[in-house]
């Protein structure tokens, strides 16, 4: 999938050129004589270019740069005897494979700090073999680096208090001459024949001293056979070199990728998710009895590990293929094809969306089947498409990028197949333009749940209602109407509490989320209060407000007994990130103090709605080789209606998954029992929970978190699954849940979209793949990622745009389903007249009135709530979405995902009935706010 917008260089051009046969010049693109090292130049390392040259400086080494768009082969590398690596976070497919070839042939590697850790998931697997170890986590606060190696001793300036990384290595031929002092003391620095993995990002100032930096790439570079003079200091401009001739300009627009740990450390919603895939237990073993008679449909099996956040994309595919035999496979090519298929379905239908908002497109289907009927198509019949290039669009130039794509993937499966670099760099080029194209520059959204967390971190830094202003300003400009305000962070309320024991020490002096109440409803904005649950404490949290790491907060700490307990007596997990100690879901007292500290939030503040976070015990997995639970009163629980104490179970136990199943209740009754609390107290209140979309067994073992049950029962309003990634394609596979539940549900299911390090048109990209599936809006992880380009890019397509407001889908959902289905009768119109419907003629007349008569009774009971009128449009949705497969299943061999994006919208549709039976028929009436 796309990753950021990019000039191709003079180099890619020459390159495409000879793959298309123009010309053939060796000379075309030369390396420069024999340099001992490279150093590659990129996005993630351009803001501390000058310190890293200064380093190179002081060593005296004769280097080159390379940067990160300008090489993608083996003999880009081949006059090079090191390179270096530092910090260089997007690693191509192509790449991985050259760096695989130019090692095999004799080259070695430094690499510094979390390198690879944007590339995609396959590229991230092949780095950790060819470095010979890979980036595993953040240490969370300074630390001492140690030399083990004794050899190594004597020189004082190898060992340094900085803060770095755990490397994790992965070669059994790999040493590790230094440690962090630590639990454990992991490796901070790992060596083998081939590369070096330096813990911590080499070459900048705020991280380590020059001195520090220099002495360890002096070590690795003579280990590589690379002597260094040292000391001999020569002027940038006349050192810097370029490995590659002709020289690409240095590219100092290069837009700066911020600090993959500059994001404050316990800022959201688990941040540093935890899981390996190499290290998941066998879900199969002990399967978890049913916790009720209902059949569970399937879930996606989904690694969350923030370690392989990416799914691998076509060119990764293929680039493995080369590897492995230097072919392409015809599933290979048509996985490229598909991708390039789908990724042109979002942008047109986006700029159909935008065209169809026109007031001509609003008028009744009938009327504009009568119109067509009379005045067929010039060049058609009514009932085939004709070429799109006969539609007037607004934006012509995504028009045209669409149609240009269109072509690229007619031919290419034939291409591929006879000349696959040709056809490669067509599919490249199409889908770049595609991003470049992407029509934001009109309003195109629907009513929706448009939503945003609202951390800690950046509610800190506001200060005052004052400072927070302009930030529900820029929110309110951009269509947000939803906003999941950090509340109770680590056990601290950013309120002045009288149940909690202390204010958190970075809000004290002021009310913020009474400023942000105030603040949001002025702008008819809802505020839900977003709450930790269970984690009662938390390490990250700990190092900011200057505390011990095991500080065990200002509940814990005044009451020990209720923390819950590993196996060996252990209050915090040892999973990476930061480390969380957590309250016990069994214990009476914690159940009775956390409904306490809700209902005052809930009481004395008008808050909208509560967000349940960290609802789950910790991560339990062989990582970790920990599970939780043994605090005495869950025992007595468990042994009184098990009859054995469960610290004499193993995972091998035939009990075992009663003692899951034990632990898994926890946190049901205690989602049944807050909810019903909560709803008695305001009968108005949203309850969400956020939540992993991981497969259900897995989940169960490892986390305890049973949501599927809570919105079968009703207790939770909004599920809002974490489903962070960056790129569309694993978006869209940890998203597959939402087909699975949302027509068995009368609770609302939300999606998370990632912010961090995405390219702001993916993020348009996977809001647009959103209103393709069955689900009724999204949740932005989060404001502190929430850039200025992203607010104007919001403006433009889903901000006020009207005088009337779009409802919010789990406050109103009745006039929700008759805006949004306003919206789908309009894009129809809009083919319709265009001709880009290929439907029977028999069935114009049909779909249209009973698309008219669907359109007035969810008007009906939009203006009328009442039982009879929501059986009638229940009843019509039904029969209506039964007869779309027979009209459309001529449309459908020409357009499938068209069709199925449409039947998607529908069940959205059938979803908001059936929630909106629940809450505004089923005795909450009063929740339908005005």
């Amino acid at each position: 999938m796309f990753k950021y917008k990019q000039i191709i260089p003079k180099k890619a051009i020459n390159w495409l050129l000879l793959g298309l046969g123009i010309f053939h010049t060796p000379q075309a693109i030369a390396l420069n004589p024999l340099t001992d090292v490279g150093v590659i130049r990129s996005r993630e390392n351009a803001q501390q270019w000058s310190e890293i040259v200064a380093r190179l400086e002081v060593l005296g080494v004769d280097y080159c740069v390379l940067d990160n768009q300008d090489w993608d082969e083996a003999k880009d590398l081949e006059n090079l005897k090191v390179l270096l690596i530092p910090s260089v976070g997007n690693i191509s497919g192509e790449q991985v494979l050259a760096l695989n070839n130019w090692v095999n042939g004799g080259g070695k590697i430094v690499v510094a700090g979390p390198t690879g850790m944007l590339s995609e998931a396959e590229v991230k697997e092949q780095l950790k073999t060819i470095f010979g170890a890979y980036w595993g986590y953040s240490v969370s606060r300074p630390s001492t680096l140690i030399v083990e190696e004794p050899a190594l001793s004597f020189n004082n300036q190898l060992s340094s208090n900085i803060v770095g990384g755990v490397v994790i290595p992965t070669n059994l031929n790999s040493e590790t001459p230094a440690v962090w002092v630590s639990d454990g003391q992991p490796p901070a620095v790992v060596m083998n024949d081939n590369a070096t993995f330096l813990g911590w990002r080499w070459g900048v100032d705020n991280v380590s001293s020059v001195n520090f930096d220099t002495a360890w790439l002096n070590i690795a570079l003579k280990r590589y056979g690379v002597n260094t003079l040292g000391n001999i200091i020569t002027s940038y401009s006349d050192r810097e070199q370029p490995c590659l001739y002709p020289q690409t300009q240095p590219d100092d627009s290069y837009p700066l990728i911020p600090d993959l740990n500059s994001s404050n450390p316990d800022s959201g919603i688990n941040q540093t998710l935890v899981q390996k895939s190499e290290n998941k237990p066998n879900i199969t073993a002990n399967p978890l009895p049913q916790t009720n008679n209902r059949p569970t449909p399937p879930a996606p099996n989904l690694n969350l590990s923030q370690e392989n956040n990416y799914s691998p994309s076509p060119a990764t595919l293929v680039a493995n293929a080369r590897v492995k035999s230097q072919g392409f496979s015809n599933q290979e090519i048509a996985k490229m094809a598909e991708e390039l298929e789908e990724l042109i379905y979002r942008v047109e239908s986006t700029l159909i969306a935008a065209e169809a908002k026109h007031l001509k497109y609003g008028l009744p289907m009938t009327t504009v089947v009568e119109q067509i009927i009379k005045n067929p198509s010039p060049s058609s019949t009514a009932n085939k498409t004709t070429n799109q290039t006969n539609i007037k669009y607004g934006n012509k130039a995504a028009h045209q990028a669409i149609l240009e794509a269109k072509e690229v993937l007619a031919k290419f499966p034939q291409l591929a197949a006879q000349n696959y670099p040709q056809a490669r760099q067509l599919w490249l080029d199409a889908r770049r333009n595609l991003w470049d194209k992407y029509p934001i520059d009109r309003y195109f959204a629907q009513p929706e749940i448009r939503s945003i967390w609202l951390d800690r971190g950046t509610i800190v830094k506001a200060r005052s209602k004052q400072d927070l202003t302009q930030l529900f300003d820029r929110m309110q400009e951009a269509g947000i109407n939803t906003v999941f305000f950090e509340t109770v962070n680590a056990s601290y309320p950013i309120y002045p509490s009288r149940v909690a024991p202390q204010q958190n020490p970075l809000t004290r002096g002021w009310d913020p989320l009474q400023a942000a109440i105030e603040l949001a409803h002025e702008r008819n904005m809802e505020l839900h209060a977003w709450v930790w649950v269970f984690a009662a404490a938390n390490e990250g949290h700990n190092a900011i407000i200057n505390k011990p790491d095991n500080y065990l907060g200002p509940v814990l700490s005044r009451n020990p007994d209720w923390a819950l307990k590993d196996q060996n007596g252990n209050l915090f997990n040892k999973t990476p990130g930061f480390k969380k100690a957590f309250f016990d879901p069994a214990n009476p007292e914690v159940r009775r103090y956390l409904a306490a500290l809700y209902e005052e939030i809930v009481t004395r503040y008008d808050v909208d709605g509560i967000q349940l976070d960290y609802i789950r015990y910790p991560f339990q997995d062989d990582y970790s080789k920990q599970t939780f639970g043994y605090t005495d009163i869950s025992r007595q629980l468990f042994k009184q209606t098990r009859g054995i104490d469960p610290v004499k179970l193993s995972s091998s136990s035939p009990q075992w998954s009663q003692w899951t199943g034990f632990r898994v209740q926890q946190v049901d009754s205690f989602v049944a029992d807050i909810s019903q609390r909560l709803k008695r107290k305001r009968p108005d209140l949203i309850v969400s929970a956020a939540v992993f979309p991981m497969e259900r067994q897995q989940r169960l073992i490892q986390l305890q978190q049973n949501w599927e049950e809570w919105i079968y029962k009703g207790w939770v309003d909004v599920m809002v699954l974490m489903t962070y990634a960056l790129h569309t394609g694993s978006f869209e596979d940890r998203t597959q849940s939402i087909y699975d539940y949302s027509e068995t549900s009368s609770s609302l299911i939300l999606p998370g979209i990632r912010l961090l390090n995405v390219p702001d048109t993916e993020t348009v990209d996977k809001m647009q793949l959103l209103r393709s599936m069955p689900t009724g809006g999204y949740a932005l992880f989060a404001a502190e990622n929430f850039n200025p380009n992203l607010q104007l890019i919001f403006k433009q397509t889903q901000g006020l745009s009207t005088k009337k407001e779009d409802p919010i889908p789990y406050r109103e959902p009745f006039a929700a389903v008759s805006d949004r289905y306003q919206a789908l009768q309009k894009e129809w119109n809009f083919l319709l007249i265009h001709h880009q419907i290929a439907i029977e003629s028999r069935y114009l007349k049909e779909w249209s009135r009973e698309s008219d008569a669907l359109a007035t009774k969810f008007k009906k009971l939009a203006a009328n709530p009442s039982q009879r009128n929501f059986l009638a449009a229940q009843s019509a949705l039904a029969s209506f979405r039964n007869k779309l497969n027979t009209w459309t299943r001529k449309h459908e061999q020409e357009q499938p995902l068209q069709v199925e994006s449409w039947e998607n919208r529908l069940i959205t549709l059938e979803n908001l009935l059936k929630y909106g039976q629940r809450i505004v028929l089923g005795g909450n009436s009063s929740l339908a706010k005005q």
